[in-house]
């Protein structure tokens, strides 16, 4: 088992995380994963672009794991974040946090999305059939504005 923090070129699949994060003294793991969907309010998404300060964002999703553990009894966690194009259905996010009960693996884990959102340097492009924006924040939270294409 071992905690891993990455920004990554390829696709990333459901698994990736699972066999790295678990032990033998493991009794659960929990994952999230951020998948692209087709459309943002109804609003029809053709793609998404994500940019990212590599360096810095992989400092601190190590922070986010640092604080997982000090809060939760946690064996590893992991957090991989993909960048550039990703099509409908691509994971564009992948956690996994590991631990001997499951009531901590699940709340570290939906905790780890969270302060990802809110505190790590990446950039979301949406791109919809009428129009694009950068997007900061949740857009689930918001109404999305359209940028000219």
């Amino acid at each position: 088992m071992a905690d891993l923090f990455k920004i990554v070129d390829e696709l990333i699949g459901a698994a990736d995380l699972h066999d790295v994060v678990l032990a033998d003294s493991d009794g659960a793991v929990a994952s999230f994963a951020g998948v692209v969907r087709d459309n943002t309010k109804g609003r029809a998404t053709r793609y998404l672009e994500y940019d990212v300060y590599a360096e810095m964002a992989e400092k601190e999703m190590r922070a986010i794991g640092e604080e997982v553990k000090a809060r939760w009894e946690v064996d590893a966690v992991g957090i991989l974040h993909g960048k550039g194009r990703m099509e409908i259905g691509d994971i564009s996010v992948l956690i996994a946090v590991s631990s001997p009960h499951r009531k901590a693996a699940l709340e570290a884990c939906h905790f780890a999305i969270d302060r990802l959102k809110e505190t790590v340097p990446i950039w979301k492009k949406e791109v919809w059939t009428d129009g694009e924006a950068w997007i900061d924040g949740d857009p689930s939270s918001s109404p999305p504005e359209a940028v000219a294409e």
